[in-house]
């Protein structure tokens, strides 16, 4: 777990005159960054005698990523793995925990109040917490356990590197990896501008508009408990669209396919370049893969019943520019 690839994307590096990396988190073995913090989180429970093996039943909600880290883990470890979805979760994403052994409980019904998803899911896991015999809930958006697991990834990241890291991207969920990585800055006198990757719509940092959000892991419906306000230097809210853009041109000018919150990530450093200092080193902590994506991001068809006849790129195109060169920017504040 751990030690991912720091890769330098030249193309894109080129095209704005800075020095970029991705951190490839897709390496991890249950393909995201998500891994970090479910071994943190159920490595606790086992330590403590919290989570015991062939005994306890242990209950989370989550949109996939994390539900396929814990799913992995409690494969392994005999422990009976409780999951709370919605119908946004993937047919991918379910089959991957069905193979782990993870049971799956689907919420289908939105809350009220929100028209989200998270919030009944949390109630079930709550629910279900008080009515399952030893249960065990790692609770990734309270758990100091999550960000405390991106200490690691912001040292890899620092150390990996010969000179200062100017900025750091982070996409924003639960906020694990932008605390941890925030707190390792601090902890240790770096320079480096945390910037915060946020979905518009999120409730985290003001979206500028109220609305649903398609792309699973950006944003977050309910403000987690380990919500830090300052841990971001600069906040930018990308759109489900701009994200999708940034996919693409990822993918065309680096050959990296890479999931919703990474494209997001992508679009938001185009956003902020033009203030960024020529030459500066930023590292773009990439989530997950886009295998899990070939079905909505990179399928012009669900792009099109999402978005209408926005304009894609030719297939096998080159050319960033090929790439929903007319779509609006991303927001930046901060």
């Amino acid at each position: 777990m751990g030690d991912t690839p720091l890769v330098e994307l030249e193309r894109l590096s080129a095209d704005h005159g800075l020095r970029i990396h991705a951190k490839m988190e897709r390496f991890n073995p249950g393909g995201s960054i998500k891994d970090r913090s479910a071994l943190s989180m159920l490595l606790e429970g086992l330590r403590t005698g919290e989570a015991v093996p062939g005994r306890t039943t242990v209950i989370e909600s989550s949109s996939g990523n994390l539900a396929i880290g814990l799913a992995q883990i409690c494969c392994y470890h005999g422990l009976r793995f409780i999951c709370v979805v919605d119908p946004r979760t993937t047919e991918q994403n379910l089959a991957i925990l069905r193979a782990y052994g993870a049971e799956v409980e689907l919420v289908t019904v939105p809350d009220p109040a929100t028209g989200e998803f998270l919030p009944q899911r949390l109630r079930r896991v709550a629910q279900l917490a008080a009515s399952v015999p030893h249960a065990y809930v790692p609770g990734q958006y309270s758990n100091p356990l999550n960000p405390r697991a991106h200490l690691e990834t912001m040292r890899e990241i620092h150390q990996a590197l010969p000179g200062p890291v100017d900025y750091v991207f982070c996409a924003t969920g639960t906020t694990g990896t932008l605390g941890g990585c925030a707190a390792y800055v601090r902890r240790h006198g770096l320079s480096t501008t945390v910037v915060a990757v946020d979905a518009v719509g999120s409730r985290l940092f003001d979206s500028p508009v109220s609305c649903s959000r398609l792309i699973p892991g950006h944003g977050a419906a309910v403000v987690p408990a380990l919500f830090d306000p300052t841990a971001a230097d600069r906040v930018v809210h990308v759109s489900d669209l701009d994200a999708v853009a940034g996919c693409r041109r990822l993918v065309r000018r680096e050959a990296i396919l890479a999931g919703g919150s990474s494209g997001a990530l992508v679009a938001a450093l185009e956003r902020l370049a033009p203030e960024i200092p020529a030459g500066s080193t930023c590292v773009l902590i990439l989530p997950d893969g886009g295998d899990r994506y070939l079905d909505t991001i990179y399928s012009d068809h669900w792009v099109r019943r999402h978005f209408g006849e926005v304009p894609l790129p030719a297939q096998g195109a080159h050319d960033a520019d090929d790439a929903y060169g007319a779509l609006p920017a991303a927001t930046a504040s901060g």
